[in-house]
């Protein structure tokens, strides 16, 4: 019995694995992280009505960490704000990986480690949040929110 208890202990004790995340269900999750994939793509490209269309004009881009170029400390502006500051040519490859996506109904959200790239530079990274509200079946991005960092990034 006293060896029973013991050997139930030390399993009790023991570290469990690491979980690893499940892939995103295979339903309308690929809407969803379209939309973001669109989104993302319109950065690189610097194409500011393309962008308008993927958003709610009246969403919020906020930025809270260490910038690019040094600057640290929390950054907010509406989706029309940003897009008046994007310049066709311009843009920055940002890359998502490994996306968590919670839905119910016509609400979800995308939460997903990001890298920046500018001129084939690792510059910034940190962590994307997607509020997203579908419309007459569209799904169009109401906030991002994103933590930023420029060291710790990786290769």
């Amino acid at each position: 019995m006293l060896s029973g208890l013991l050997t139930a202990l030390a399993l009790a004790a023991a570290p469990l694995p690491q979980a690893e995340r499940l892939p995103p269900p295979d339903f309308a999750d690929k809407d969803v992280l379209a939309t973001v994939e669109a989104l993302l793509a319109t950065l690189e490209t610097g194409d500011a009505p393309a962008l308008l269309k993927l958003v709610y004009p009246e969403g919020r881009v906020t930025g809270r960490g260490t910038f690019v170029g040094g600057t640290s400390g929390l950054r907010s502006r509406s989706f029309t704000e940003y897009a008046s500051r994007m310049t066709p040519g311009s843009g920055f490859i940002e890359r998502i990986t490994n996306p968590v996506i919670e839905q119910d109904g016509d609400v979800a959200i995308v939460w997903a480690p990001f890298t920046i790239q500018m001129g084939g530079k690792l510059v910034s990274c940190g962590f994307d949040h997607f509020d997203l509200v579908r419309e007459n079946g569209q799904w169009k991005v109401m906030n991002l929110t994103f933590s930023s960092r420029t060291e710790g990034c990786g290769a």
